[in-house]
């Protein structure tokens, strides 16, 4: 039987940190009860096994978060450095981290995913606004979101890249298919189903691609 811990709201002060050390590293699990809000911690939080917060809890952390397995937030999740989880990274709302996000499966959050450096996963990422990384986004499969899709140095896919709005990047390389300006709630601009990259394997199936290494008139 594998250990857990549950974090309650006994364990707050009246801002939502935790009281009983500044960072936690638990041989186990660790459940965070629903309907707490943002549990912050001033270092960081590492579990074995699973990070778990349940509906209505999210996750903050000075430092790092770390799971030997996956990490689940029924809110958002949020790192001053990186966050890495040896099989899926969920959140309801958003994830973001200082620096890396790096899971073995796969990545998905209800908005958001933000990242100073890379963004990698072994499956997909999916997420319902937008994704940004200061450096590449790598996954397995699929990548998709909602809104637009940017990265400070390459794109690449499995399969292929859907995006609500936008691609930015200096390179994009998949083994399927590359939509961008695909949003449903407005009719998007030209320059929100632009692929503002290089591609370098993948078939343009919709927007308009904007190489950099070309001259447009």
């Amino acid at each position: 039987m594998t250990n857990k811990l549950t974090i309650t709201s006994a364990d707050l002060d009246e801002r939502g940190f935790y009281t009983k050390s500044d960072s936690l590293n638990f041989d186990g699990s660790i459940e965070i009860d629903a309907e707490l809000g943002l549990v912050r911690f001033v270092g960081g939080l590492q579990a074995t096994i699973w990070i778990v917060a349940l509906a209505g809890s999210g996750i903050k952390a000075g430092w790092g978060i770390e799971a030997g397995w996956g990490i689940e937030a029924g809110s958002g999740i949020e790192a001053g450095w990186g966050i890495e989880a040896g099989s899926g990274i969920e959140a309801g709302s958003g994830i973001e981290a200082g620096l890396g996000i790096k899971a073995g499966w796969g990545i998905k959050a209800g908005w958001g995913i933000e990242a100073g450096s890379g963004i990698k996963a072994g499956s997909g990422i999916k997420a319902g606004s937008g994704i940004k990384a200061g450096s590449g986004i790598e996954a397995g499969w699929g990548i998709e979101a909602g809104w637009g899709i940017e990265a400070g140095s390459g794109i690449e896919a499995g399969s292929g890249i859907e995006a609500g709005l936008g691609i930015k990047a200096k390179t994009v390389t998949v083994d399927m298919r590359i939509f961008a300006g695909l949003c449903m709630w407005r009719m998007p601009s030209r320059e929100e189903m632009q692929i503002r990259a290089k591609v370098l394997r993948g078939t343009v199936a919709f927007g308009e691609l904007i190489d950099p290494g070309r001259t447009h008139g």
